[in-house]
């Protein structure tokens, strides 16, 4: 058995950053993670024997996996690095070369993803459109300024998005790249609905079958959208894509502190009133057109084909083992 103690303190540092929230953002989280493996791999001082070092990699994928086990982007980057410590060989210096250049493959696609994204995205957006979008989102804030420096954009409704305002942080950033917005309240949302062309949002997890979850209020959105037959497009990578919602997992919906809505004071004054505050709602797939990602422009329903094609190989693993929970020591064979 590996003990922690075997671990690299950089890859610790690294772990307990993405615990303490210090490293956030889905691509940071997700490109600290394979930055971690990659030292864990290149600082390994062990037995030169590649069982030994599967079961070492192990370890070390488990200790990251559990600093933030809702936040998805962080598994598929360890499953995508850690593909290569499955490989079949007894060669140890291939093993090892075939984990650092697997990490640093993911991390120069990472950071080409958002490009890429609005590559494809803007193309999506008719020419004079009025876009609406909630919450923050890196990849939706970069589709929506190429698709304006095109000539395609000429407006864009921004929410608000309470309770900590993320919106404001997309109505900054439109604003410093030109983009004129309109800063809405989120309840503004379907009044204003009548005025737009297309919805532009992004994604924390996309499950197997399309769902999108996202910030608390995109299935409102969703939902005045569809009602006023407006399309919505969803931008995002592929590593927000949940390979464990294929054998049944649900995504965790977290709750939040109360006195992020309310002050403390308020509760003190109405003891009996109970509040509460989900961070995230889910929107089913027949209220998305499409979904944006960094390998082309997919319908809702083809999210199972790009986890399959990704990432199946962990899926199949996790399916043998009849693991409910992912664990990269219990695949890992003696």
């Amino acid at each position: 058995m590996v003990e922690l103690s075997t671990i690299p303190q950089e890859v610790l540092d690294i772990a307990e950053g993405i615990r303490s929230m210090r490293i956030r953002g889905a691509g940071k989280i997700a490109r600290s993670a394979a930055e971690a493996l990659r030292i864990a791999a290149e600082k390994y001082q062990g037995e030169r024997e590649p069982s030994v070092f599967r079961r070492y990699m192990a370890k070390v994928a488990d200790t990251l996996i559990e600093t933030r086990p809702t936040a998805v982007s962080l598994p598929n980057a360890v499953m995508y690095v850690m593909q290569a410590v499955f490989q079949q060989t007894s060669d140890f210096d291939e093993l090892k070369k075939g984990v650092i250049d697997a990490a640093n493959r993911f991390i120069e696609d990472s950071l080409n993803a958002v490009k890429r994204i609005a590559e494809f995205g803007s193309k999506r957006i008719r020419e004079n459109s009025v876009i609406l979008t909630h919450c923050h989102s890196t990849a939706a804030v970069s589709v929506i300024t190429e698709a304006y420096r095109q000539g395609r954009v000429v407006k864009v409704y921004s929410t608000e998005t309470r309770p900590f305002y993320q919106g404001r942080i997309t109505t900054r950033q439109l604003l410093e790249n030109g983009v004129p917005v309109v800063q809405i309240p989120d309840s503004a949302v379907r009044y204003i609905m009548h005025e737009v062309d297309q919805v532009v949002i992004g994604a924390d997890t996309i499950t197997s079958n399309g769902a999108v979850v996202n910030k608390i209020g995109t299935s409102q959105v969703a939902l005045a959208a569809h009602e006023a037959r407006v399309r919505v497009f969803v931008a995002a990578e592929t590593y927000k894509f949940s390979p464990m919602t294929v054998i049944g997992e649900l995504v965790p919906i977290e709750f939040r502190d109360p006195t992020e809505v309310v002050p403390q004071e308020w509760l003190e004054k109405h003891k009996n009133v109970r509040v509460l505050n989900p961070s995230f709602d889910v929107t089913p797939p027949e209220y998305v057109d499409a979904i944006i990602t960094e390998v082309g422009v997919i319908p809702p329903q083809a999210a199972i084909m790009i986890l399959t094609e990704r990432l199946g190989w962990a899926i199949d693993k996790i399916k043998q083992a009849g693991l409910t929970k992912l664990r990269f020591e219990d695949l890992v064979e003696d």
